[in-house]
């Protein structure tokens, strides 16, 4: 099993994020990719994992951190999330079954507000039905189906959701009980139903064709109506 955690500026997390990850599962070799972070998050992380450099751009350093990965799995968890213990076992045990080509974890939250709460289900529930998982739901995949997929598509955003689209016509999914907590913060600092209603937004703009590049801009400006400048808070990876 190799865990592969793309980064970016990541220095106040980091050091938290790496070091529970090898902590809770010794077993796994640990790739950090760094996207060029301007802080010291590539020298926290060496501490504790294998470092490695990319071009920017979450699909670009996952698909590095895979080209250096040696597990006959990949796991791809992002720097702010938590995840329960018990994921390991449960991934392994669900690709016993040679027809599993992936799959994710539960999702919840690191606050419970009705909002967030809501989000969580409808996200669990997408999964399971639609097969749509996304990159804080730490998605794995079996290597061999990762290779013959060419890795995440190179878009500048919604590569997990195309990635799990691709990922389901190969074979079935799997959602987990352990859980994968994420960060609420940018669904907090810009309102939680306010942060829904523009995920669905930018879903369909790429449902219906829009390039990624423009739906990545919309989403870094913010759900404001008249967007001016790009919030300080990182990229998520969600929607």
């Amino acid at each position: 099993m190799s865990i592969i955690v793309p980064v970016l500026n990541e220095e106040a997390a980091i050091r938290r994020a790496v070091s529970r990850l090898c902590r809770n599962f010794p077993d796994c070799e640990l790739i950090v990719v760094d996207g060029g972070s301007t802080d010291k998050t590539a020298e926290l992380a060496a501490v504790h994992a294998t470092v490695i450099t990319s071009e920017r751009g979450r699909a670009k350093q996952m698909n590095e951190g895979a080209r250096h990965a040696s597990g006959d799995i990949l796991w791809f968890i992002h720097a702010d999330t938590d995840i329960d213990p018990d994921a390991l076992d449960q991934i392994r045990a669900a690709l016993a079954d040679p027809a599993v080509v992936g799959g994710g974890l539960t999702l919840r939250f690191d606050r419970r507000t009705p909002a967030l709460n809501y989000l969580a289900w409808t996200s669990n529930a997408r999964a399971r039905r639609l097969h749509h998982i996304f990159g804080d739901q730490a998605m794995f995949i079996r290597r061999t189906v990762f290779d013959e997929l060419g890795g995440f598509p190179d878009l500048a955003i919604m590569e997990d959701l195309e990635m799990s689209r691709r990922l389901h016509r190969r074979g079935p999914l799997r959602l987990l009980p352990a859980t994968s907590t994420a960060s609420s913060r940018r669904l907090v600092a810009h309102g939680t139903w306010r942060m829904i209603a523009f995920m669905q937004y930018l879903k369909l703009l790429y449902f219906a064709g829009v390039d990624p590049e423009a739906i990545r801009a919309r989403y870094t400006a913010g759900p404001s109506l008249f967007p001016k400048k790009a919030p300080a808070v990182p990229h998520t990876g969600r929607p």
